[in-house]
């Protein structure tokens, strides 16, 4: 019913910290110093969370909406038609929408761990052949 919420509400707050990130790093790199010691600086891989949480977010919606579970006049929520309906709602919210959430982060954190490793993987190839010459 709403679940798509709670992805729409963690976009929201990730989406604010990855641009004040950015900014810093922007600020960073502008004074000369090294941005960060990881081969992909954080603002890009809270971009990839910020797409990955909108676009799960605008999918659940399409889908809701497709069901007849969000209409285009208010409360724009049928669940909110009445309260029996509101408390279903909200019990979605906290088991389906924060498991997908928190599914969603989880994927997101085991994917810039990997991307991590594959980016630093030629630096490493490089320092072998270098101490073996």
């Amino acid at each position: 019913m709403a679940c798509f919420l709670v992805s729409a509400a963690e976009a929201a707050v990730v989406t604010v910290v990855e641009k004040h990130v950015e900014k810093k790093e922007k600020a960073r790199e502008a004074a000369g110093e090294q941005v960060s010691t990881s081969a992909i600086p954080l603002s890009t891989k809270l971009k990839w969370l910020c797409t990955m949480l909108w676009g799960g977010a605008f999918l659940l919606m399409f889908e809701h909406i497709w069901h007849g579970e969000v209409v285009p006049w208010f409360p724009f929520l049928t669940a909110m038609e009445n309260s029996e309906d509101m408390m279903e709602m909200f019990k979605e919210m906290a088991t389906v929408g924060v498991c997908m959430m928190l599914l969603v982060t989880v994927v997101w954190a085991v994917m810039c761990v990997v991307a991590e490793h594959i980016a630093k993987a030629p630096a490493k190839a490089e320092a072998k052949a270098s101490k073996e010459d």
